[in-house]
């Protein structure tokens, strides 16, 4: 007994949303890597949290092709079990996508906080023959921000002042001058010199925006899928009629 009309308008639209259903595991799978890759350089400092939420959504993004691949297979065959494993699967998915980007906004209104402890935690290490690579990060970041400190320059003298002082601070924290090396004097009067942005504004908008991305990208494409479930259980519903024996219009 064929299919309702309606049940193959829903199976034909149920090959349609899986081919954008891929789509949207590809751009998850995008969102998850373009955030590792904007955090990538500044793993030594920030919070395990900034990793594992991208890293969750590369693992949707690739199991999303698996749930994909039931979903065609159960609609093209008529199969009751592969159509329900689907609907299963993707209410499972639904739910991965929406606490992933839950998380992306929780995180976003801890991002001050989280690098502002990152920084402050940080500071200390700097200029440590044995902790090379924060005083690289440390470097980038405020040459790449147009920032110093935490707050603003003083955080030197006090996070570090074996190093430096009022006076003396990271090289970084002076735009470019002619012929300077490892540490300058650049004092607040130089309005065209000192960085005066302290990096957790400058650099926590950038951690903070990426963490927003993240939020919006599970929240919007858990929406997506939420309409994949009813088709998948619509037409779940009319392939079990149809094995009974009722018509359904």
């Amino acid at each position: 007994m064929a299919l309702s009309t309606s049940a193959n308008f829903i199976k034909y639209l149920l090959f349609l949303f899986n081919f954008f259903f891929v789509i949207t595991g590809v751009i998850i799978m995008s969102v998850g890597l373009t955030v590792q890759g904007a955090y990538h350089g500044f793993r030594d400092i920030l919070d395990a949290k900034f990793f594992s939420i991208p890293t969750f959504l590369v693992v949707i993004g690739s199991f999303i092709f698996v749930i994909a691949f039931f979903g065609c297979c159960g609609a093209y065959k008529e199969n009751y079990c592969m159509t329900l494993t689907f609907s299963i699967l993707l209410i499972l998915i639904f739910i991965l996508e929406l606490a992933a980007g839950i998380s992306g906004y929780v995180l976003r209104n801890d991002t001050r906080e989280l690098v502002t402890n990152a920084l402050n935690g940080s500071m200390t290490q700097y200029g440590d023959p044995n902790h090379g690579d924060i005083t690289l990060i440390w470097d980038e970041i405020q040459v790449d921000f147009d920032c110093c400190g935490v707050e603003n320059s003083t955080d030197w003298a006090r996070a570090n002042p074996k190093m430096f002082n009022q006076t003396y601070i990271p090289m970084t924290c002076c735009r470019p001058q002619t012929g300077a090396v490892g540490m300058v004097s650049c004092p607040d009067r130089e309005e065209n010199t000192l960085r005066k942005t302290g990096c957790v504004h400058s650099f926590g908008d950038f951690v903070k925006a990426h963490a927003v991305s993240l939020g919006a990208a599970g929240i919007a494409l858990a929406v997506i899928q939420f309409f994949g479930i009813m088709f998948a259980c619509y037409l779940a519903k009319q392939i079990k009629l149809q094995r009974l024996g009722v018509t359904s219009y």
